[in-house]
Protein backbone atom coordinates (compact mmCIF):
# COMPACT_ATOMS: atom_id res chain seq x y z
CA UNK A 1 0.00 0.00 0.00
CA UNK A 2 2.70 1.89 -0.59
CA UNK A 3 1.83 4.25 -3.52
CA UNK A 4 -1.65 4.78 -1.35
CA UNK A 5 -2.77 8.33 -0.09
CA UNK A 6 -2.79 8.71 3.26
CA UNK A 7 -6.54 9.57 2.97
CA UNK A 8 -6.83 6.21 0.92
CA UNK A 9 -5.17 4.14 3.58
CA UNK A 10 -7.54 5.54 6.45
CA UNK A 11 -10.87 5.21 4.39
CA UNK A 12 -9.80 1.25 3.26
CA UNK A 13 -8.75 0.63 7.12
CA UNK A 14 -12.16 2.40 7.84
CA UNK A 15 -13.53 -0.15 5.73
CA UNK A 16 -12.13 -3.32 7.16
CA UNK A 17 -13.18 -1.97 10.56
CA UNK A 18 -16.68 -1.20 9.97
CA UNK A 19 -16.79 -4.76 7.92
CA UNK A 20 -16.02 -6.65 10.84
CA UNK A 21 -18.06 -5.09 12.99
CA UNK A 22 -21.09 -5.46 11.08
CA UNK A 23 -20.61 -9.21 10.38
CA UNK A 24 -18.43 -9.95 13.64
CA UNK A 25 -15.97 -11.53 11.59
CA UNK A 26 -12.02 -10.68 11.87
CA UNK A 27 -10.89 -12.92 8.58
CA UNK A 28 -11.25 -12.02 5.49
CA UNK A 29 -15.26 -12.40 4.66
CA UNK A 30 -17.57 -11.63 1.33
CA UNK A 31 -19.06 -8.37 1.69
CA UNK A 32 -21.85 -6.53 -0.49
CA UNK A 33 -20.74 -2.36 -1.32
CA UNK A 34 -21.05 0.06 -3.63
CA UNK A 35 -18.03 0.87 -5.61
CA UNK A 36 -18.16 4.40 -7.07
CA UNK A 37 -15.91 5.81 -9.56
CA UNK A 38 -14.29 9.00 -9.84
CA UNK A 39 -15.16 9.55 -13.25
CA UNK A 40 -16.38 8.74 -17.14
CA UNK A 41 -13.47 8.94 -19.12
CA UNK A 42 -13.53 6.94 -22.39
CA UNK A 43 -17.32 6.65 -22.33
CA UNK A 44 -19.62 7.47 -25.44
CA UNK A 45 -23.21 7.96 -25.28
CA UNK A 46 -26.38 8.17 -28.42
CA UNK A 47 -29.36 9.38 -26.35
CA UNK A 48 -31.23 8.20 -29.30
CA UNK A 49 -29.91 4.82 -29.31
CA UNK A 50 -30.41 4.53 -25.52
CA UNK A 51 -33.83 6.08 -24.63
CA UNK A 52 -37.56 5.45 -25.22
CA UNK A 53 -38.99 8.13 -27.66
CA UNK A 54 -41.60 8.96 -24.54
CA UNK A 55 -38.21 9.35 -22.27
CA UNK A 56 -36.75 12.11 -24.37
CA UNK A 57 -39.82 13.79 -25.28
CA UNK A 58 -39.87 14.44 -21.23
CA UNK A 59 -36.47 15.28 -21.58
CA UNK A 60 -36.97 18.19 -24.32
CA UNK A 61 -40.24 18.93 -22.16
CA UNK A 62 -38.41 19.65 -19.06
CA UNK A 63 -35.49 21.75 -20.71
CA UNK A 64 -33.05 18.81 -19.31
CA UNK A 65 -30.00 18.18 -21.57
CA UNK A 66 -30.09 14.76 -23.80
CA UNK A 67 -26.14 14.40 -22.87
CA UNK A 68 -26.23 14.56 -19.08
CA UNK A 69 -23.29 12.72 -18.12
CA UNK A 70 -25.12 11.03 -15.38
CA UNK A 71 -27.03 8.99 -18.26
CA UNK A 72 -23.54 7.96 -19.62
CA UNK A 73 -22.22 4.32 -19.25
CA UNK A 74 -19.90 2.66 -16.41
CA UNK A 75 -16.46 3.07 -17.79
CA UNK A 76 -15.76 -0.65 -19.11
CA UNK A 77 -12.13 -0.65 -18.14
CA UNK A 78 -13.24 0.04 -14.36
CA UNK A 79 -15.96 -2.14 -14.70
CA UNK A 80 -13.54 -4.89 -15.55
CA UNK A 81 -11.13 -4.68 -13.10
CA UNK A 82 -13.10 -4.77 -10.32
CA UNK A 83 -15.05 -7.37 -11.44
CA UNK A 84 -11.69 -9.39 -11.75
CA UNK A 85 -11.51 -8.56 -8.04
CA UNK A 86 -15.53 -9.82 -7.24
CA UNK A 87 -17.25 -12.68 -6.33
CA UNK A 88 -20.17 -11.30 -7.82
CA UNK A 89 -21.52 -8.75 -9.99
CA UNK A 90 -25.06 -7.57 -8.23
CA UNK A 91 -25.82 -4.34 -10.51
CA UNK A 92 -24.44 -1.06 -11.43
CA UNK A 93 -25.97 3.02 -11.32
CA UNK A 94 -25.15 5.29 -14.23
CA UNK A 95 -26.73 7.61 -12.26
CA UNK A 96 -24.36 7.71 -9.50
CA UNK A 97 -21.21 6.20 -11.52
CA UNK A 98 -21.16 3.27 -8.98
CA UNK A 99 -20.87 -1.15 -8.72
CA UNK A 100 -22.39 -3.36 -6.30
CA UNK A 101 -20.31 -6.24 -5.57
CA UNK A 102 -19.99 -9.72 -3.53
CA UNK A 103 -16.38 -9.21 -2.98
CA UNK A 104 -13.67 -10.52 0.12
CA UNK A 105 -12.48 -7.79 2.47
CA UNK A 106 -8.89 -8.28 1.16
CA UNK A 107 -10.08 -7.76 -2.13
CA UNK A 108 -11.91 -5.11 -1.49
CA UNK A 109 -8.77 -3.10 0.18
CA UNK A 110 -7.13 -3.80 -3.17
CA UNK A 111 -10.47 -2.70 -5.16
CA UNK A 112 -10.37 0.86 -2.63
CA UNK A 113 -6.24 1.38 -3.97
CA UNK A 114 -7.26 1.73 -7.59
CA UNK A 115 -6.76 4.91 -8.27
CA UNK A 116 -9.94 5.32 -10.13
CA UNK A 117 -12.35 4.51 -7.02
CA UNK A 118 -13.57 7.09 -5.35
CA UNK A 119 -15.22 5.43 -2.62
CA UNK A 120 -17.02 2.17 -1.43
CA UNK A 121 -20.17 2.14 1.43
CA UNK A 122 -21.12 -1.19 2.35
CA UNK A 123 -24.12 -2.48 1.71
CA UNK A 124 -26.80 -3.15 4.53
CA UNK A 125 -29.86 -3.29 3.69
CA UNK A 126 -33.28 -5.33 3.68
CA UNK A 127 -35.43 -3.90 1.22
CA UNK A 128 -39.22 -5.13 2.06
CA UNK A 129 -42.81 -4.26 0.87
CA UNK A 130 -44.80 -1.48 2.60
CA UNK A 131 -46.35 -5.06 4.30
CA UNK A 132 -49.63 -5.84 3.86
CA UNK A 133 -52.28 -8.43 4.79
CA UNK A 134 -55.45 -10.11 3.33
CA UNK A 135 -58.45 -9.06 4.69
CA UNK A 136 -62.09 -11.94 5.74
CA UNK A 137 -64.87 -10.30 3.78
CA UNK A 138 -66.81 -8.10 6.66
CA UNK A 139 -63.30 -8.33 8.70
CA UNK A 140 -64.19 -4.34 10.98
CA UNK A 141 -60.55 -2.83 10.93
CA UNK A 142 -59.60 -1.49 14.27
CA UNK A 143 -58.10 2.44 13.54
CA UNK A 144 -56.39 4.88 16.44
CA UNK A 145 -56.76 8.56 15.79
CA UNK A 146 -55.60 10.81 18.65
CA UNK A 147 -59.48 11.15 20.03
CA UNK A 148 -60.96 8.26 19.29
CA UNK A 149 -61.46 4.74 18.16
CA UNK A 150 -64.45 3.28 16.01
CA UNK A 151 -65.13 -0.19 14.51
CA UNK A 152 -65.33 0.51 10.46
CA UNK A 153 -67.50 -0.62 8.21
CA UNK A 154 -66.71 -2.96 4.91
CA UNK A 155 -65.63 -0.65 2.26
CA UNK A 156 -67.51 -0.88 -0.90
CA UNK A 157 -65.24 -1.43 -3.81
CA UNK A 158 -66.21 1.60 -5.84
CA UNK A 159 -65.21 3.94 -2.39
CA UNK A 160 -61.78 3.34 -3.28
CA UNK A 161 -62.30 5.55 -6.72
CA UNK A 162 -65.17 8.01 -5.36
CA UNK A 163 -63.41 8.96 -2.59
CA UNK A 164 -60.71 10.69 -4.55
CA UNK A 165 -63.63 12.18 -6.50
CA UNK A 166 -62.53 9.67 -9.35
CA UNK A 167 -66.25 9.38 -10.91
CA UNK A 168 -65.32 12.65 -12.04
CA UNK A 169 -62.91 11.52 -14.44
CA UNK A 170 -64.33 8.52 -15.58
CA UNK A 171 -66.98 10.97 -16.77
CA UNK A 172 -65.05 13.08 -18.27
CA UNK A 173 -63.17 9.48 -20.26
CA UNK A 174 -60.32 10.36 -18.48
CA UNK A 175 -58.19 7.07 -17.38
CA UNK A 176 -54.71 8.06 -17.88
CA UNK A 177 -54.21 7.45 -21.47
CA UNK A 178 -50.91 8.65 -23.36
CA UNK A 179 -49.23 7.67 -19.58
CA UNK A 180 -46.83 5.39 -18.92
CA UNK A 181 -46.51 3.90 -14.95
CA UNK A 182 -43.62 2.18 -14.03
CA UNK A 183 -44.60 -0.47 -11.14
CA UNK A 184 -41.57 -1.67 -8.89
CA UNK A 185 -42.79 -5.03 -6.67
CA UNK A 186 -41.90 -8.45 -5.48
CA UNK A 187 -43.59 -9.95 -8.78
CA UNK A 188 -46.84 -9.72 -10.51
CA UNK A 189 -48.21 -13.26 -10.26
CA UNK A 190 -51.28 -13.87 -12.71
CA UNK A 191 -51.06 -10.70 -13.98
CA UNK A 192 -50.73 -12.04 -17.09
CA UNK A 193 -54.33 -14.41 -16.93
CA UNK A 194 -56.19 -12.11 -14.22
CA UNK A 195 -59.49 -11.21 -15.34
CA UNK A 196 -59.22 -7.53 -13.49
CA UNK A 197 -56.39 -6.79 -15.96
CA UNK A 198 -57.72 -8.04 -18.98
CA UNK A 199 -58.40 -5.19 -20.75
CA UNK A 200 -54.81 -4.28 -20.25
CA UNK A 201 -53.59 -7.32 -22.10
CA UNK A 202 -56.26 -6.58 -25.05
CA UNK A 203 -54.56 -3.46 -25.08
CA UNK A 204 -50.83 -4.28 -25.23
CA UNK A 205 -50.78 -1.99 -22.25
CA UNK A 206 -47.72 -3.92 -20.62
CA UNK A 207 -44.74 -2.57 -22.90
CA UNK A 208 -41.79 -3.74 -21.22
CA UNK A 209 -41.00 -6.17 -18.21
CA UNK A 210 -37.72 -6.93 -16.42
CA UNK A 211 -37.23 -9.24 -13.48
CA UNK A 212 -34.08 -7.54 -11.73
CA UNK A 213 -33.70 -10.40 -9.42
CA UNK A 214 -33.10 -13.18 -12.05
CA UNK A 215 -31.98 -10.90 -14.79
CA UNK A 216 -34.43 -12.02 -17.63
CA UNK A 217 -37.87 -10.75 -18.62
CA UNK A 218 -40.69 -13.07 -17.17
CA UNK A 219 -42.07 -11.11 -13.61
CA UNK A 220 -45.44 -13.01 -14.13
CA UNK A 221 -45.36 -15.29 -10.83
CA UNK A 222 -43.15 -15.28 -7.47
CA UNK A 223 -45.77 -12.96 -5.33
CA UNK A 224 -48.87 -11.77 -5.34
CA UNK A 225 -48.22 -8.14 -4.52
CA UNK A 226 -47.38 -6.96 -7.69
CA UNK A 227 -50.64 -8.02 -8.94
CA UNK A 228 -52.81 -6.25 -5.98
CA UNK A 229 -50.93 -3.33 -6.43
CA UNK A 230 -51.39 -3.16 -10.09
CA UNK A 231 -55.21 -3.62 -9.99
CA UNK A 232 -55.50 -0.60 -7.51
CA UNK A 233 -54.11 1.68 -10.26
CA UNK A 234 -55.65 -0.01 -13.33
CA UNK A 235 -57.82 -2.78 -12.31
CA UNK A 236 -61.69 -3.24 -13.76
CA UNK A 237 -64.00 -5.56 -11.72
CA UNK A 238 -66.97 -6.23 -14.34
CA UNK A 239 -67.73 -2.94 -14.93
CA UNK A 240 -66.41 -0.97 -11.65
CA UNK A 241 -62.71 0.48 -11.98
CA UNK A 242 -61.02 -0.65 -9.21
CA UNK A 243 -58.22 1.92 -10.04
CA UNK A 244 -58.95 5.04 -12.38
CA UNK A 245 -55.74 4.93 -14.76
CA UNK A 246 -57.24 1.70 -16.73
CA UNK A 247 -56.07 3.72 -20.06
CA UNK A 248 -52.59 4.11 -19.54
CA UNK A 249 -49.16 1.89 -20.33
CA UNK A 250 -47.22 -0.42 -17.92
CA UNK A 251 -43.77 -0.85 -17.12
CA UNK A 252 -43.39 -3.69 -14.63
CA UNK A 253 -40.15 -4.29 -13.18
CA UNK A 254 -39.40 -7.13 -10.62
CA UNK A 255 -37.10 -5.74 -7.65
CA UNK A 256 -37.30 -7.72 -4.51
CA UNK A 257 -36.29 -10.63 -2.91
CA UNK A 258 -37.40 -11.67 0.73
CA UNK A 259 -33.94 -13.44 1.33
CA UNK A 260 -31.76 -11.48 -0.90
CA UNK A 261 -31.00 -8.86 1.87
CA UNK A 262 -28.09 -7.47 0.28
CA UNK A 263 -29.49 -6.52 -3.25
CA UNK A 264 -33.10 -5.13 -3.61
CA UNK A 265 -31.68 -1.61 -2.82
CA UNK A 266 -29.54 -2.07 -5.87
CA UNK A 267 -32.41 -3.40 -7.60
CA UNK A 268 -35.14 -0.30 -6.92
CA UNK A 269 -32.18 1.87 -7.81
CA UNK A 270 -31.78 -0.43 -11.04
CA UNK A 271 -35.17 0.06 -11.84
CA UNK A 272 -35.39 3.34 -11.21
CA UNK A 273 -32.86 4.35 -14.70
CA UNK A 274 -34.75 1.55 -16.38
CA UNK A 275 -37.96 3.19 -15.85
CA UNK A 276 -36.55 6.68 -16.73
CA UNK A 277 -34.74 4.82 -20.20
CA UNK A 278 -38.22 3.31 -20.74
CA UNK A 279 -40.12 6.61 -21.06
CA UNK A 280 -42.01 6.05 -17.57
CA UNK A 281 -44.00 9.41 -16.16
CA UNK A 282 -44.66 7.59 -13.22
CA UNK A 283 -43.19 5.15 -10.72
CA UNK A 284 -45.66 3.64 -8.15
CA UNK A 285 -43.02 2.07 -5.41
CA UNK A 286 -45.03 -0.19 -2.25
CA UNK A 287 -41.70 -0.64 -0.96
CA UNK A 288 -39.32 0.59 1.52
CA UNK A 289 -36.56 0.52 3.90
CA UNK A 290 -37.59 1.21 7.93
CA UNK A 291 -36.17 -0.14 11.20
CA UNK A 292 -34.27 -2.65 10.19
CA UNK A 293 -31.58 -1.20 8.60
CA UNK A 294 -31.69 2.77 9.21
CA UNK A 295 -31.99 4.76 12.13
CA UNK A 296 -34.49 7.95 12.36
CA UNK A 297 -32.11 10.12 11.96
CA UNK A 298 -31.62 9.04 8.22
CA UNK A 299 -34.79 9.80 6.91
CA UNK A 300 -34.17 13.24 6.26
CA UNK A 301 -34.45 13.12 2.42
CA UNK A 302 -30.56 12.36 1.69
CA UNK A 303 -29.15 9.86 3.86
CA UNK A 304 -30.15 6.77 1.73
CA UNK A 305 -29.15 5.79 -1.62
CA UNK A 306 -32.49 4.48 -2.24
CA UNK A 307 -33.91 8.03 -1.62
CA UNK A 308 -31.14 9.71 -3.57
CA UNK A 309 -32.13 7.66 -6.70
CA UNK A 310 -35.74 8.55 -5.95
CA UNK A 311 -34.69 12.16 -6.32
CA UNK A 312 -32.49 11.57 -9.49
CA UNK A 313 -35.76 10.08 -11.02
CA UNK A 314 -37.77 13.07 -10.11
CA UNK A 315 -34.88 15.27 -11.49
CA UNK A 316 -35.45 14.01 -14.55
CA UNK A 317 -38.85 14.91 -14.72
CA UNK A 318 -40.71 11.37 -13.30
CA UNK A 319 -43.47 11.76 -10.72
CA UNK A 320 -42.33 9.08 -8.23
CA UNK A 321 -45.40 7.99 -6.10
CA UNK A 322 -44.27 5.81 -2.96
CA UNK A 323 -45.99 4.22 0.18
CA UNK A 324 -45.42 5.79 3.38
CA UNK A 325 -44.65 2.77 5.12
CA UNK A 326 -46.86 0.78 7.74
CA UNK A 327 -44.75 1.61 11.15
CA UNK A 328 -47.45 3.20 12.75
CA UNK A 329 -47.72 0.55 15.17
CA UNK A 330 -44.02 0.11 15.83
CA UNK A 331 -42.95 2.00 18.83
CA UNK A 332 -39.41 0.65 18.01
CA UNK A 333 -39.42 3.02 15.06
CA UNK A 334 -41.35 5.97 16.30
CA UNK A 335 -44.09 5.36 13.52
CA UNK A 336 -41.66 6.83 11.18
CA UNK A 337 -42.45 7.63 7.40
CA UNK A 338 -39.52 4.88 5.83
CA UNK A 339 -37.04 5.21 2.80
CA UNK A 340 -37.43 5.93 0.02
CA UNK A 341 -40.56 8.12 1.08
CA UNK A 342 -38.66 10.74 2.73
CA UNK A 343 -37.42 11.97 -0.70
CA UNK A 344 -38.20 15.64 -0.71
CA UNK A 345 -39.32 15.64 -4.70
CA UNK A 346 -41.49 12.34 -4.50
CA UNK A 347 -45.28 12.34 -3.81
CA UNK A 348 -45.67 10.35 -0.63
CA UNK A 349 -48.83 8.44 0.49
CA UNK A 350 -50.21 7.63 3.54
CA UNK A 351 -53.09 5.01 4.27
CA UNK A 352 -57.00 6.41 6.28
CA UNK A 353 -59.84 4.32 6.99
CA UNK A 354 -63.34 4.85 6.16
CA UNK A 355 -64.10 6.80 8.77
CA UNK A 356 -61.55 9.32 7.28
CA UNK A 357 -58.52 8.98 9.62
CA UNK A 358 -55.44 8.18 9.45
CA UNK A 359 -55.59 4.02 9.59
CA UNK A 360 -53.27 2.85 12.67
CA UNK A 361 -50.58 1.23 10.81
CA UNK A 362 -49.91 3.93 8.46
CA UNK A 363 -46.66 5.65 8.81
CA UNK A 364 -46.36 9.43 10.47
CA UNK A 365 -44.23 12.04 9.00
CA UNK A 366 -42.42 14.29 9.60
CA UNK A 367 -39.17 13.73 8.07
CA UNK A 368 -36.10 13.45 10.09
CA UNK A 369 -35.23 16.66 8.79
CA UNK A 370 -38.86 18.60 9.61
CA UNK A 371 -40.66 18.11 6.43
CA UNK A 372 -44.34 17.71 5.62
CA UNK A 373 -44.49 13.71 4.84
CA UNK A 374 -47.19 12.16 4.37
CA UNK A 375 -47.68 14.67 1.38
CA UNK A 376 -51.50 13.34 0.42
CA UNK A 377 -53.34 10.12 1.37
CA UNK A 378 -56.04 7.63 0.45
CA UNK A 379 -57.51 4.20 1.65
CA UNK A 380 -55.46 1.72 2.86
CA UNK A 381 -57.20 -0.99 2.58
CA UNK A 382 -58.78 -1.56 -0.72
CA UNK A 383 -60.33 -4.52 -3.39
CA UNK A 384 -57.72 -5.90 -4.96
CA UNK A 385 -56.98 -8.77 -7.56
CA UNK A 386 -56.34 -11.85 -5.45
CA UNK A 387 -55.56 -14.83 -6.59
CA UNK A 388 -57.30 -17.14 -9.15
CA UNK A 389 -60.06 -14.34 -10.67
CA UNK A 390 -60.62 -13.44 -7.09
CA UNK A 391 -61.34 -9.69 -5.33
CA UNK A 392 -60.91 -9.28 -2.52
CA UNK A 393 -60.13 -7.05 0.41
CA UNK A 394 -56.23 -6.43 1.65
CA UNK A 395 -54.89 -3.54 4.20
CA UNK A 396 -51.67 -1.41 3.92
CA UNK A 397 -50.44 1.71 2.19
CA UNK A 398 -48.84 -0.27 -0.38
CA UNK A 399 -52.60 0.39 -1.92
CA UNK A 400 -53.18 3.94 -1.03
CA UNK A 401 -50.32 4.54 -3.68
CA UNK A 402 -51.14 2.43 -6.37
CA UNK A 403 -54.54 4.28 -6.10
CA UNK A 404 -52.90 8.16 -5.92
CA UNK A 405 -50.53 6.46 -9.15
CA UNK A 406 -53.67 6.32 -11.07
CA UNK A 407 -54.72 8.93 -10.31
CA UNK A 408 -51.85 11.26 -10.49
CA UNK A 409 -51.89 9.66 -14.44
CA UNK A 410 -55.55 11.15 -14.60
CA UNK A 411 -54.78 14.38 -13.26
CA UNK A 412 -51.68 14.67 -15.71
CA UNK A 413 -54.04 13.47 -19.10
CA UNK A 414 -56.07 16.46 -18.42
CA UNK A 415 -52.89 19.02 -18.48
CA UNK A 416 -50.19 18.05 -20.64
CA UNK A 417 -48.36 20.85 -19.92
CA UNK A 418 -47.18 20.50 -16.34
CA UNK A 419 -44.11 19.11 -15.36
CA UNK A 420 -44.10 16.43 -12.67
CA UNK A 421 -43.03 19.12 -10.04
CA UNK A 422 -46.38 21.00 -10.98
CA UNK A 423 -48.03 17.69 -11.01
CA UNK A 424 -46.61 16.80 -7.65
CA UNK A 425 -47.94 20.73 -6.34
CA UNK A 426 -51.25 20.20 -7.81
CA UNK A 427 -51.95 17.27 -6.52
CA UNK A 428 -51.46 18.40 -3.32
CA UNK A 429 -53.55 21.82 -3.27
CA UNK A 430 -56.76 19.17 -4.67
CA UNK A 431 -56.53 17.68 -1.69
CA UNK A 432 -59.66 18.03 0.47
CA UNK A 433 -57.99 19.61 3.58
CA UNK A 434 -55.58 21.81 1.98
CA UNK A 435 -54.45 24.35 2.97
CA UNK A 436 -54.36 22.36 6.30
CA UNK A 437 -52.42 19.72 6.81
CA UNK A 438 -50.38 17.31 9.66
CA UNK A 439 -48.61 14.31 9.97
CA UNK A 440 -51.07 11.68 10.15
CA UNK A 441 -53.24 12.97 6.59
CA UNK A 442 -50.62 15.43 4.85
CA UNK A 443 -53.30 17.63 2.92
CA UNK A 444 -55.81 15.32 2.41
CA UNK A 445 -57.42 12.84 -0.13
CA UNK A 446 -56.72 14.66 -3.94
CA UNK A 447 -59.99 14.97 -5.40
CA UNK A 448 -60.52 14.48 -9.14
CA UNK A 449 -63.25 18.12 -9.75
CA UNK A 450 -60.47 20.32 -9.03
CA UNK A 451 -58.58 19.90 -12.28
CA UNK A 452 -62.02 20.78 -14.05
CA UNK A 453 -63.40 23.27 -11.37
CA UNK A 454 -60.16 24.52 -8.90
CA UNK A 455 -61.55 25.08 -5.68
CA UNK A 456 -63.98 28.06 -5.36
CA UNK A 457 -63.31 29.90 -1.67
CA UNK A 458 -66.44 30.04 0.30
CA UNK A 459 -67.08 32.89 2.92
CA UNK A 460 -69.15 31.22 5.54
CA UNK A 461 -69.43 31.60 9.48
CA UNK A 462 -69.86 27.81 9.91
CA UNK A 463 -66.79 28.23 12.24
CA UNK A 464 -66.04 30.93 14.40
CA UNK A 465 -63.32 31.57 16.48
CA UNK A 466 -63.67 33.79 19.72
CA UNK A 467 -60.73 35.20 21.78
CA UNK A 468 -60.78 35.67 25.55
CA UNK A 469 -58.10 36.59 28.14
CA UNK A 470 -56.54 33.59 28.18
CA UNK A 471 -57.88 31.02 25.09
CA UNK A 472 -59.16 30.78 22.03
CA UNK A 473 -62.24 29.24 21.14
CA UNK A 474 -63.59 27.45 18.52
CA UNK A 475 -67.27 27.24 17.53
CA UNK A 476 -69.40 25.89 14.93
CA UNK A 477 -72.80 27.33 14.20
CA UNK A 478 -75.47 24.33 13.42
CA UNK A 479 -77.67 26.02 11.76
CA UNK A 480 -75.05 27.23 8.80
CA UNK A 481 -73.33 23.52 9.26
CA UNK A 482 -76.73 21.80 8.57
CA UNK A 483 -77.54 24.11 5.63
CA UNK A 484 -74.25 24.17 4.28
CA UNK A 485 -73.65 20.42 4.09
CA UNK A 486 -77.33 20.06 2.43
CA UNK A 487 -75.73 21.62 -0.45
CA UNK A 488 -72.12 19.94 -0.45
CA UNK A 489 -71.30 16.54 1.29
CA UNK A 490 -67.62 16.46 2.15
CA UNK A 491 -66.29 12.75 3.27
CA UNK A 492 -64.39 14.02 6.31
CA UNK A 493 -67.51 16.85 7.27
CA UNK A 494 -67.68 15.08 10.80
CA UNK A 495 -64.62 16.26 12.04
CA UNK A 496 -62.65 19.25 13.48
CA UNK A 497 -59.09 18.86 12.72
CA UNK A 498 -56.57 21.63 13.86
CA UNK A 499 -52.86 22.16 14.06
CA UNK A 500 -50.95 25.03 15.15
CA UNK A 501 -47.38 25.95 13.05
CA UNK A 502 -44.25 27.23 14.43
CA UNK A 503 -42.74 30.33 12.52
CA UNK A 504 -40.53 27.93 10.69
CA UNK A 505 -43.55 25.77 9.06
CA UNK A 506 -43.29 22.80 11.07
CA UNK A 507 -46.08 21.58 13.73
CA UNK A 508 -45.77 21.80 17.18
CA UNK A 509 -49.58 20.23 17.63
CA UNK A 510 -52.37 19.10 15.33
CA UNK A 511 -55.40 16.96 16.59
CA UNK A 512 -58.13 15.34 15.19
CA UNK A 513 -62.08 15.90 17.07
CA UNK A 514 -65.02 14.39 16.39
CA UNK A 515 -67.70 17.04 17.45
CA UNK A 516 -70.61 16.43 19.55
CA UNK A 517 -73.75 17.72 20.18
CA UNK A 518 -73.36 17.43 23.86
CA UNK A 519 -70.55 20.42 23.52
CA UNK A 520 -70.87 23.25 25.82
CA UNK A 521 -72.96 25.94 23.58
CA UNK A 522 -72.27 29.82 23.78
CA UNK A 523 -75.09 31.76 21.54
CA UNK A 524 -76.31 28.46 20.24
CA UNK A 525 -73.02 27.61 18.84
CA UNK A 526 -71.40 24.56 19.82
CA UNK A 527 -67.69 24.40 21.04
CA UNK A 528 -65.35 22.23 19.72
CA UNK A 529 -61.58 23.42 20.84
CA UNK A 530 -60.29 25.63 23.03
CA UNK A 531 -56.63 25.81 22.95
CA UNK A 532 -54.17 28.01 25.21
CA UNK A 533 -53.09 31.48 24.30
CA UNK A 534 -49.83 30.68 25.93
CA UNK A 535 -49.62 28.04 23.13
CA UNK A 536 -49.82 30.15 20.05
CA UNK A 537 -46.26 32.37 20.46
CA UNK A 538 -45.63 35.34 17.62
CA UNK A 539 -45.61 33.71 14.56
CA UNK A 540 -47.21 30.88 15.10
CA UNK A 541 -50.45 29.86 13.15
CA UNK A 542 -53.16 28.03 13.95
CA UNK A 543 -55.24 26.63 11.40
CA UNK A 544 -58.53 24.92 11.64
CA UNK A 545 -60.19 22.55 9.02
CA UNK A 546 -64.25 21.35 9.24
CA UNK A 547 -66.43 21.08 6.49
CA UNK A 548 -64.10 22.39 3.63
CA UNK A 549 -63.85 25.59 5.51
CA UNK A 550 -60.54 26.28 6.43
CA UNK A 551 -60.04 29.43 9.07
CA UNK A 552 -56.54 30.74 10.35
CA UNK A 553 -55.59 33.11 13.61
CA UNK A 554 -52.39 34.46 14.69
CA UNK A 555 -51.09 36.71 16.99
Amino acid sequence: MKNISGMKKLTILLYIFFCMLFTGYTGFSQQACWVFFTDKNNTSFDPYTYFDAYAIERRVKNNLSLYDTTDFPLTSSYVRKVTALSEEVIGETRWFNALAVFATTENIVKIQSFPFVKEIIPIQTNLTLCSYREMQMGESIPVITDEFDDNLKQLPPQDQVSRMDGNVFIKNNIDGQGIRIAVFDAGFSQVNTHVTLEHLRKNNSIVKTWNFCNKKEDVYGYNSHGRMVLSCIAGIKDTQKLGLATGAEFLLAKTEINLEIYKEEVWWMMAAEWADKNGAHIINSSLGYGGDRYQLFDMNGKSTLVTRAANMAASKGILVVNSAGNEGTKTRWNYSIIAPADADSILTVGGISPNDTRVNFSSRGPTADGRLKPNVVAYGHATVAQANNHTGVAAGTSFSSPLIAGFAACAWQTNRNLNNMQLKTEIEHSADLYPYFDYDHGYGVPQASYFFDGKTATDTNIVCIVETDDTIQVFIDPAIDKEFKEKKRYPNQNYIYYHIQNEKGGLIKYLVLSPSANEKQNNDKYMVAQIEKQELKQGYILRIYYNGIVKEYSK
